[in-house]
């Protein structure tokens, strides 16, 4: 059987991003998870069924770090002699591809699930753009994982269009719709769950992800409280960690959830289903991103959506019918649209009848395991 090494920065990539794809492809490739963390990685590995073999890695500029993964990498490949290697996460493709490429792995396969060099500027962003050509041109293929992000590589240069391919409809894993669904949860369980919380009966907004600058959280605060000062009863569940390493909050953005009686924290948690099933929409204003598994899950829980006008979320999105599309990096179209979505009951409910079929219809997890699967056979028979 045939190698297939797939390698994330930290392995909490490879447990939510990946998750249920490397037991997937088991059956046809002998499968390696590579990642930091070694712990983590282990735990990761032993659900999926595969083996592991951890290599540290940092998601900051760190060179010297970074040469020491590609050295330790390119001897793992040298002894595995796989047939793919296939990367996700920007630090991991580049250490991975590169030390690929020097070892002659055959088929070097990176997916692209959002550019953080289009939030940077100067310096940063030279660098940044350095290392995404450099990606690359050590890979034989390259995978955005949305259409508009294939786009925007070919327009910045960041790869020769013939190495670019989107696969299906777009996302790296799809979503499993049988699990993301509100038939999972009973009301007393929600109920109870909004008791917990302290969340009243008013309407909820939540956001799920990383409580980090580059996810609108500033725009997304700022909104919430120009609608309590309209007098608009809702409530605003933050469900995510604080990173305050690599993006931090304002400190005064951190204040006002720490003291707006209306807006909830809950810190990172391992099932969001709950979350979305005691809420009445998804608010996700990010900056940039690939393909959010965030707005899949969503939609597959039967929400409408607000997100921002970025690729991959305007993919999912279609406006007025499973959510709204609000431009990025603005309170006042981002207020305006939460507006609608607590007031206007008819279109609330029109876009949430819409939501679980405009996912369960173009992302199942089946048929996106399926399209990669196809993919990478494609490269058995050019054998």
């Amino acid at each position: 059987m045939k190698k297939l090494i797939r390698i994330t920065t930290v392995p909490l990539s490879l447990d939510k991003l990946l998750e249920g794809q490397l037991r997937y492809m088991s059956a046809h490739y002998e499968v390696v998870g590579v990642s930091s963390e070694a712990s983590y990685l282990e735990r990761v590995a032993k659900r999926e069924g595969v083996r592991c073999h951890p290599v540290s890695m940092t998601r900051k500029i760190t060179p010297f770090q970074d040469l020491k993964a590609v050295y330790q990498l390119y001897r793992f490949f040298r002894k595995e002699k796989p047939f793919i290697v296939h990367t996700h996460t920007p630090k991991a493709g580049l250490v991975g591809m590169l030390a690929a490429r020097l070892a002659g792995v055959p088929h070097r396969l990176h997916t692209v699930a959002g550019l953080p060099l289009l939030e940077a500027n100067g310096i940063k962003r030279l660098i940044l753009n350095a290392v995404e050509r450099l990606t690359a041109f050590c890979a034989t293929k390259v995978y955005p994982n949305s259409k508009a992000l294939c786009q925007i590589m070919i327009q910045e240069r960041l790869a020769p269009a013939q190495k670019l391919s989107v696969i299906g409809a777009g996302s790296s894993n799809g979503i499993a719709t049988a699990y993301f669904s509100r038939a999972h949860f009973s009301a007393e369980t929600l109920t109870e769950l909004r008791e917990t919380l302290g969340l009243s009966s008013a309407f909820v907004f939540v956001f799920v992800g990383r409580l980090v600058a580059d996810k609108g959280i500033h725009e997304l605060v700022a909104a919430f409280q120009a609608l309590h000062e309209k007098g608009v009863a809702c409530q605003l569940l933050l469900v995510g960690p604080l990173e305050s390493e690599l993006d931090p909050l304002q400190a005064t953005t951190l204040e006002v959830i720490a003291e707006h009686p209306h807006i909830f924290t809950t810190g990172y948690q391992n099932d969001v289903r709950p979350y979305f099933a005691i809420a009445d929409a998804l608010v996700f204003p990010s900056y940039r991103e690939g393909f959010p598994n965030v707005v899949l899950q969503a939609g597959a829980m039967e929400l409408p959506s607000i997100v921002s006008d970025i690729n991959g979320c305007n993919e999912i999105i279609e406006h007025g019918v499973n959510g709204l599309i609000v431009p990025v990096k603005s309170v006042q179209p981002l207020f305006e649209a939460m507006y609608t979505l607590v007031t206007d009951l008819d279109l609330r409910n029109q876009m949430q009848a819409n939501a679980r079929s405009s996912i369960t219809q173009r992302y199942e997890q089946q048929v996106i395991w399926e399209a990669i699967l196809e993919e990478y056979r494609t490269f058995d028979r050019d054998e």
